[in-house]
């Protein structure tokens, strides 16, 4: 008897097979998006106008009719009081293993910091104040704190803003007031959407204006980033969770199948298998069936498998990179044994590749070091991820003296003369009589 999943499975050998492969790639890029002429960007455009011209009382407003909780101004900020409670109640066993996760990635954003580099023609000076988005709909999501915060923090920034919406008994959940509690961050506000947004770009009476807002988020706060860049700098904009594997026969199918659940879960989220082992297909696709049956959201999970997710068999492992290289994917695992290195060299667009059967995508959520906020829906051909680089901004810094303007002179003038720039040209003239 078919099973309803059954159709995620398609093959190379199917004459609409590049048909169904593009339909995949598409399907979780228009996820994260509004069209122009909708509905939602209609109504997303009007968010924006009402909070730029009535600040705290529109994002009062939308707090209520959004997320059903009524607050005034004066309630958007989280008590010291709260955060100190929040840290104390914590277990403690929890709050060691959010202390290592925060070590780790702060190691890692100390290597690679770019402002470490020294050199004289150029400054680099930390953005001062910068907003985080942090999700609070379907689950608290304390790692997103500590993925976007302490990479900030090694860059420099002084001043963090915290906004998640008051999704938990009117309020943030402690546990992400616990993390802004362990990194030293008392700027933290009980709002959340696209409202929230536009209050750290635009800034109110009660919540100054930040420089940058990072963070992931459903549609509505990744669009309003969209209609707020310009004025304020963005990380990206995010899409649903995705995670693209690529496994030959040598993979586990159950452990293949838990990658795809893993990603499946978050609602949305997409999830895709390239093979070229028809066996391993067949045997990941019967894993799912039993597995998903496991989970606390099975539901949801079906519905993403069915709508954003696929398993696809090629004819040759060649043909399985080019195609990865144009999904350009979240989150790329390769699990193909002794090949799996060889495959990492030749992925040229991915947020994160993680190499190897015991690499899957949750280490690179919670643990090894890398920021977790990466490019989604393709974007990976030209963003890159998260990082300590993306909290700074560089100046140029150009010292001439009398004899090296000199020597440059003829050379400046005749530049500035054929653009017919004369100013320009004088302007170097007269430090030559």
């Amino acid at each position: 008897m078919p099973h309803e999943l059954d159709k995620i499975l398609i093959s190379y050998e199917q004459p609409d097979f590049k048909d169904k492969l593009s339909k995949l790639r598409f399907a979780v890029v228009h996820a994260a998006r509004f069209r122009i002429d909708s509905k939602e960007n209609e109504q997303l455009r009007d968010i924006v106008k009402e909070v730029m011209r009535r600040g705290d009382n529109a994002v009062e407003e939308y707090t209520e009719r959004y997320d059903g909780i009524k607050l005034t101004p004066e309630q958007f900020r989280v008590s010291k009081g709260d955060l100190e409670k929040a840290h104390t109640e914590i277990n403690k066993e929890l709050l060691k293993s959010i202390h290592q996760a925060i070590e780790n990635v702060r190691k890692y954003q100390e290597e690679i910091f770019i402002g470490n580099f020294k050199h004289p023609g150029i400054k680099y000076t930390p953005i001062k104040r910068i907003g985080i988005c942090v999700p609070g709909a379907s689950a608290p999501l304390p790692s997103t704190v500590i993925m976007t915060a302490v990479p900030a923090q090694v860059a420099g920034v002084k001043e963090i803003v915290v906004v998640s919406p008051p999704r938990y008994k009117g309020s943030i959940h402690p546990v992400i007031l616990a993390v802004c509690k362990e990194l030293g961050i008392d700027e933290v506000y009980r709002i959340g959407g696209a409202q929230a947004v536009v209050a750290l770009a635009r800034g109110t009476d009660v919540i100054s204006k930040v420089y940058k807002i990072v963070g992931p988020g459903n549609q509505w706060v990744q669009m309003a980033k969209r209609e707020v860049f310009g004025p304020v700098d963005i990380d990206s904009i995010a899409g649903p969770s995705e995670v693209l594997i690529i496994a030959n026969d040598e993979a586990d199918p159950a452990w293949v199948a838990s990658d795809i659940l893993s990603q499946a879960e978050h609602d949305p989220g997409s999830a895709i298998l390239f093979t070229d082992s028809p066996k391993l297909s067949e045997e990941v696709l019967e894993e799912l069936k039993k597995q998903v049956k496991q989970l606390d959201r099975t539901r949801d999970t079906y519905e993403c498998l069915q709508k954003f997710s696929g398993i696809a068999v090629f004819e040759n492992m060649q043909d399985i990179i080019e195609w990865a290289n144009d999904f350009a994917s979240e989150h790329l695992e390769i699990q193909c044994g002794e090949q799996s290195r060889q495959i990492a060299e030749k992925i040229e667009n991915a947020g994160a590749i993680f190499i190897g059967d015991y690499s899957p995508v949750a280490v690179g959520d919670y643990w090894a070091g890398p920021s977790h906020t990466l490019p989604t829906g393709m974007t990976a051909k030209f963003f890159s991820p998260l990082s300590a680089n993306d909290f700074i901004k560089s100046t140029s810094i150009i010292e001439y003296d009398k004899q090296k303007l000199a020597e440059s002179a003829e050379d400046i003038i005749r530049l500035a003369e054929v653009e017919g720039l004369d100013a320009h040209a004088k302007s170097i003239k007269i430090r030559q009589q």
